[in-house]
């Protein structure tokens, strides 16, 4: 293999790098990347980037001085020709390859009621959207967040710990996802620190001229908004494939060792990528978590130099959340959960273990304030019992 092309100069792109290089793979990389960044840490961009509390130059990801990569920052992939074993970029340039990773990861969930183009509102997806959202922030303004998952709740906390007025529109529990029925503590947490959450509730409408002036929710109700942050989720960035013959359904389908189905010498890693994990009924799961990117980079790059015999993508997954003061842990898919137990704490207050089953098996864990706890759950899960999927 003389050629290897990354696209996704992400998390999962460079650690990819790093595992090719590291697994003795002397030939050319290529990386491309749509940001004229090169790659970052996306944690901060909804915490401390936020609030001042991380410098912008400490979200670059350092990187090892011997990686002789051929970076191509600010170019867009825009199509796959698998046949010739080309990826073709916006300006019309052809990048052959060898073999290729796939690390696009996902882009923000737009909300047909939210315009385009309105001053004020903005998706916490990108670095540039990050800084644009700082800077927006520093004059004070009332803001409006729609969405009450990780980012929604993130932003959330930085913004009150600025000082600033909150409210949380979300249609779902805050949470839900992560904590299930614990959401409920989730909730007060938030309130307890001067959130204003309204839930159950949808938009219609966001209104205002050049700049956001408000926004209506279902039951007619509007809220005063400066600053409206959409932060409903992300889907797969898989519109370049479109053509190239790849499985496409809610990220690109890949097999047990993150071998894109359909598509030989190619492998992916991050958000994008969709593959039946062995330990949790084998349907296809797709993690949009710093770790599971990190995790399924080096494995895709040994699936791509040493083909089935890397084995399969089996890692615990794992999570973490810096909001309202605490940090909140998990370990394997408690979404899975049909039965969750708190065996210690108050899922409100700033410590508590939870425990999540589905069909008596333990499938995940939860805590805040418990770091120790967590190793301990994540030593079960390593090899757990296998459960059904949903």
């Amino acid at each position: 293999m003389d050629s290897v092309v990354v696209v996704g100069a992400s998390l999962a792109g460079l650690r990819a790098v790093e595992a090719l290089r590291g697994e003795g793979y002397d030939g050319r990389i290529v990386v491309i990347g749509d940001e004229v960044h090169p790659p970052y840490d996306r944690p901060p961009l909804s915490k401390g980037l936020l609030t001042g509390a991380t410098d912008l130059s400490a979200v670059t990801l350092r990187q090892r001085p011997d990686l002789a990569v051929e970076w191509r920052l600010g170019e867009r992939a825009v199509a796959l020709h698998a046949a010739d074993r080309e990826v073709l970029l916006d300006g019309g340039r052809r990048v052959p390859y060898d073999g290729l990773v796939v690390a696009t990861g996902a882009t923000a969930r737009r909300l047909p009621a939210v315009p385009e183009g309105l001053a004020g509102v903005i998706t916490l997806r990108t670095l540039d959207d990050a800084i644009t959202l700082r800077r927006e922030l520093a004059g004070r303004p009332s803001v409006v967040i729609l969405g009450g998952g990780f980012i929604g709740t993130e932003v959330a906390s930085s913004c009150r710990t600025l000082g600033l007025d909150v409210t949380l529109v979300t249609a779902d529990p805050l949470l839900a996802r992560a904590l299930g029925p614990l959401s409920a503590g989730a909730a007060a947490r938030a309130a307890d620190h001067g959130v204003t959450v309204v839930h159950p509730a949808t938009v219609t409408e966001v209104r205002g001229h050049d700049r956001v002036q408000e926004v209506v929710l279902g039951d007619g109700r509007t809220l005063p908004a400066d600053v409206l942050v959409v932060a409903v989720g992300a889907v797969p960035a898989t519109g370049w494939l479109r053509d190239s013959g790849a499985s496409l359904d809610n990220g690109l389908i890949c097999d047990a060792g993150l071998g894109v189905v359909g598509l030989p010498g190619v492998v992916a890693a991050g958000d994008v990528a969709r593959w039946p994990h062995p330990a949790f009924g084998g349907a296809p799961l797709r993690l949009e978590h710093w770790t599971n990117a990190a995790e399924q980079a080096v494995i895709a790059a040994r699936r791509l130099l040493h083909g089935t015999a890397a084995g399969p993508c089996a890692p615990v997954p794992s999570f973490w959340s810096d909001q309202f003061g605490i940090r909140l842990q998990g370990v394997g898919l408690p979404a899975l959960a049909d039965e969750t137990r708190v065996i210690e704490g108050d899922p409100a207050g700033d410590r508590f273990v939870a425990e999540f089953f589905r069909t008596g098996e333990l499938v995940g864990a939860v805590v805040a304030g418990a770091p120790r706890a967590l190793l301990a759950y994540r030593r079960r899960l390593t090899h757990p019992q296998r459960v059904p999927a949903l």
